[in-house]
């Protein structure tokens, strides 16, 4: 059997590696961004890479700071990334202005990376807002119509089409149309906001058909960087070359025993993470 050169082995090894790219924020107490992109690819099976759009100081209480990054430097990332790596998925986070949004959307059109998941990061746990007001239009006409799937929790869903923030399951209901216009292939409608139900529920909305996605609520306050987690377990799940709705379902999966080992952790004294390698941890 002839041996591969060095130019074939690696070309042989980068078409089987599932590569999924993190486009986000950075989070200084590690328990959301792409610090947490970082570990959700890592432990659902991807390798990760990353292009950083913002850096923020932050802990488990809150963000005190956010410094942003130029898209002309974004845009120099990415083309290091996608002139030498595979990349196979990409997840997009936290974006914190027009300029940042346009300079991705250019380099997702020029690439064209085979899944696109974009998680419209808005408003942390802690209630601080991560993406200007101004660059939510921006978002919608430039990055949203290029996903596979866009991942809004109630609160961003509702600034997405301008209504109200879902009180129970029936409202999440009514944002169906809305939402199937914004141009994504799908939606992936998180009802983790919706603390009053024994169940997390999210609607998954394609075009022709909704899929009800319901897990037992875990009672836990260490839900930082929840989104973030589950997003890249999709992108990564996408990656492997699973289907769609596959995909999201084993995201949903994965982030829900993600929350229940949790409180495995004692991190920080507000919001902790969730525990993205209980696997490795979990003992017997």
């Amino acid at each position: 059997m002839p041996s591969l050169n060095n130019t074939e082995l690696l070309s042989t090894l980068s078409s089987t590696t599932p590569i999924v790219l993190t486009i986000a924020g950075s989070d200084s107490g590690g328990g959301a961004g792409i610090q947490a992109d970082i570990k959700a690819i890592s432990a659902t099976g991807g390798y990760a890479c990353s292009v950083l759009t913002a850096l923020t100081a932050q802990n488990t209480q809150g963000v005190t700071a956010i410094y942003p990054i130029s898209g002309e430097f974004v845009e120099q990332q990415l083309d290091a990334v996608f002139s030498d790596l595979n990349v196979i998925a990409v997840k997009i986070g936290m974006l914190s202005d027009s300029d940042v949004i346009h300079s991705v959307a250019k380099k997702i059109k020029q690439y064209k990376p085979q899944y696109l998941v974009v998680d419209p990061v808005m408003v942390a746990t802690s209630g601080d807002l991560l993406l200007q007001s101004s660059a939510i239009e921006s978002l919608k006409s430039e990055l949203l119509p290029l996903a596979d799937v866009i991942t809004p929790n109630l609160p961003e869903a509702a600034a997405l089409i301008g209504s109200k923030v879902p009180q129970n399951e029936d409202e999440m209901v009514a944002m169906i149309n809305e939402l199937r216009l914004l141009g994504a292939k799908s939606v992936l409608l998180k009802g983790g906001h919706l603390e009053d139900d024994s169940n997390s529920t999210d609607l998954f909305i394609c075009a022709d058909a909704v899929e009800r996605l319901s897990m037992a609520r875990i009672e836990t306050r260490n839900t930082h960087g929840t989104g973030c987690t589950l997003s890249s377990a999709i992108a990564s799940y996408l990656a492997q070359a699973h289907e769609l709705q596959a995909a999201v379902t084993l995201g949903k999966h994965y982030i829900t025993q993600a929350i229940i080992h949790a409180d495995e952790l004692n991190i920080g004294q507000g919001h902790g993470p969730v525990n993205h390698f209980f696997a490795l941890n979990t003992k017997g």
